[in-house]
């Protein structure tokens, strides 16, 4: 048989392709296919700064291409059904391919190149689609209203330079999965307006730390003591400065690379800790279980919230990691009184203003409708209250006070996110225990156990203060250390209670 004997039929049916539905399928398909390759090509050599580009790509012009083909094979079924309800002889016959025939050959040749070339292009789109939603840009600024808090926060943080996907989701196939799972749902949430205010950190679901923060840190490591220098400044007219240097008994876990104790004696390396919180933020924990290296085991109880054996029987204890410690270790978001301690120690507020400590506390503190709101409000609080009571500052020194309002803008707008809820108090800081519980989850005096030992309460267990007061200058003391003193004096109440009692992150008043 010739080639023009075997495509010459005057009886052969008119393509299945020719209906409507498969028509705006390959119109579809066409024009998808077209503009992924430019965005591709356009993404190899120039590459993309707006993230929604990325996402029309790798996502969008995809799902088209893929919409269109489907609507092709769904008018070809469709014709085809309605041509065999009109008789046998309306159905086309299935091709044969016959490579002895030249022109089925070439046609062929061109079928296998252009097949060979798509499935290229699928792998890099799939690929960099992969890329592109592992992403700090997408996690950050796809839902720019929603994650806008999480995203400003992560990048002036200590693992700014860390791609999220290290640690909400960390290396293999199965968390990987579910988080893709996970995502298909906060898509429906976010164009279904169902997404929480604030957004809750993912506590229950979280991956264990062994497998994402210890892949670059190392618990086994001997750090012996970190000095830590803590600067605040007291709400009076000089803002009078107290300076705490304490040493941080960080140590370490591992006998064999130095001595083990210190606060990273917590970890499970030769001690395993297990413990019972009964809120969803893990802030109170009346049952704490120890296992030492040698097996004991030592069950302590909080003599004011113990679990009685129903409640324990129900409970799931969790072993104790990183992160029951280091829980804000990337989205923190600064107390007022913070914020402004720091912006003072590094000169970003000029010291010298004065009360400028008070009233840049309250400044931040003060509820706002909305940002737009704090950052027109801010400015005009503070200086009504230098023109009221410095009337010759407000004239003379403009510029710093200027800075420092200016300063105060920065820090709300960093630290503070009304449309979503969020500031300081919604997110509790377990590093330390000034204004949340922290440490003293466990470590307040009152669990014991059945013998009658306790949790440590003694704060020179983590930490050594070798120097603190007022002055430039503070005489250190490196040996037993120095008992803490409170800048203000009350009467050694703090002595009795603990110090999220009375701080809160703003000004006691």
């Amino acid at each position: 048989m010739t080639d023009d004997l075997d495509t010459a039929s005057p009886t052969r049916a008119p393509s299945l392709l020719h209906n409507w539905l498969s028509t705006a399928g390959i119109i579809l398909a066409a024009s998808s296919f077209f503009a992924a390759a430019c965005l591709i090509a356009i993404d190899s050599f120039v590459g993309f700064r707006d993230p929604y580009l990325g996402i029309l790509t790798y996502l969008v012009a995809p799902a088209f291409l893929v919409a269109g083909l489907l609507l092709i094979s769904l008018g070809v079924v469709r014709e085809r059904s309605r041509r065999r309800r009109m008789g046998p002889g309306e159905v086309p016959r299935y091709p044969r391919i016959d490579l002895n025939v030249p022109r089925q050959r070439r046609a062929f040749v061109v079928v296998s190149v252009v097949t060979f070339l798509f499935l290229i292009l699928t792998a890099l789109g799939s690929y960099r689609a992969y890329e592109f939603t592992e992403s700090v840009a997408f996690c950050g600024t796809t839902c720019h209203a929603i994650m806008k808090p999480e995203y400003t926060a992560y990048q002036g943080s200590p693992h700014a330079r860390v791609a999220c996907v290290q640690c909400h989701i960390g290396p293999g196939a199965g968390w990987f999965v579910k988080s893709k799972l996970s995502g298909a749902y906060q898509v429906y949430a976010t164009l279904a307006g169902r997404y929480p205010r604030p957004i809750p950190a993912p506590i229950k679901n979280l991956r264990p730390a062994q497998q994402t923060c210890e892949q670059c840190h190392w618990p086994r490591k001997f750090y012996g003591a970190a000095e830590r220098v803590i600067h605040h400044y007291l709400p009076d007219e000089r803002n009078t400065p107290w300076t705490i240097r304490l040493l941080l008994h960080v140590g370490g876990g591992d006998s064999t690379l130095g001595p083990a104790g210190g606060i990273h004696w917590h970890m499970n390396i030769a001690n395993r800790i297990e413990y019972v919180a009964t809120d969803s933020q893990r802030q109170v924990i009346p049952w704490v279980r120890m296992t030492d290296a040698q097996g004991k085991v030592t069950v302590y109880q909080s003599a004011g919230g113990a679990l009685s054996p129903q409640q324990l029987a129900a409970a799931r204890p969790r072993v104790m990691d990183c992160v029951d410690c280091h829980n804000r270790p990337t989205h923190i978001y600064a107390a007022p009184l913070t914020a402004v301690n720091l912006a003072i120690s590094t000169g970003r507020i000029d010291a010298g203003i004065p009360y400028i400590k008070q009233q840049a506390v309250r400044a931040l503190a003060t509820p706002y409708a909305s940002g737009a709101d704090a950052l027109r409000e801010i400015p005009e609080t503070v200086t009504a209250f230098y023109r009221s009571r410095y009337p010759a500052l407000a004239r003379t020194e403009s510029a710093p006070l200027g800075r420092a309002v200016a300063e105060l803008q920065r820090l709300y707008a960093t630290n503070f996110f009304p449309g979503m809820k969020v500031d300081w108090r919604e997110y509790p800081d377990n590093i330390g225990h000034l204004n949340f519980p922290g440490c003293f989850r466990c470590h307040d005096g009152s669990h014991t156990s059945a013998d009658g030992r306790s949790i440590t309460h003694d704060c020179k267990g983590c930490h050594t203060i070798i120097a603190q007061g007022t002055g430039d200058s503070l005489p250190t003391v490196a040996s037993a250390g120095l008992d803490f003193t409170h800048p203000v004096d009350i009467a050694g109440v703090w002595q009795t209670m603990l110090c999220s009692d009375c701080h809160h992150g703003v000004i006691v008043e």
